[in-house]
């Protein structure tokens, strides 16, 4: 439940740091806690965690776009500062203190799960963003020439 609240907490944090303003706020930190809830779900389910990271991310990139359409707002007001619960920061940390630490072992073990990690996120981004302009253009009739 802590981790909940503070995912929640965390992209309204960064929403704010974005200049999202208004109503806007408090659905960009849903989307942050709803991703985070997600990859909670999902860590215990799927085979690795880079699975649970797609799907999450792929989950706060849906909830992005369908409020952009409901709010008509851009959905990366939704989208970027709700990712941000999912960014892989302790992996970052560890590698970088392996790093500092002069641990090559460590660095490297450490910094493929965080690059893993962050494609995971990036590739889920990029594929619920692409069934949505395939939909919406299959949708209005574009492409159908």
């Amino acid at each position: 439940m802590a981790q909940i609240i503070t995912s929640f907490i965390g992209a309204l944090g960064f929403a704010i740091l974005f200049n999202v303003r208004g109503r806007y706020l408090f659905e960009t930190a849903i989307g942050g806690m709803l991703g985070w809830i997600g990859y909670s779900l999902l860590t215990g389910c799927l085979p690795n965690d880079y699975l649970a990271f797609l799907a999450a991310s792929m989950l706060v990139t849906a909830y992005s776009e369908i409020l952009a359409r409901i709010e008509k707002a851009p959905a990366t007001t939704f989208l970027i500062a709700g990712i941000i619960p999912l960014v892989p920061g302790k992996g970052l940390y560890y590698t970088m203190s392996s790093a500092i630490a002069a641990d090559s072992v460590g660095f490297f073990a450490q910094g493929m799960q965080t690059f893993g990690a962050a494609i995971a996120i990036a590739g889920g981004v990029m594929a619920a963003s692409s069934l949505f302009r395939v939909y919406a253009s299959l949708r209005t009739g574009e492409g159908n020439s």
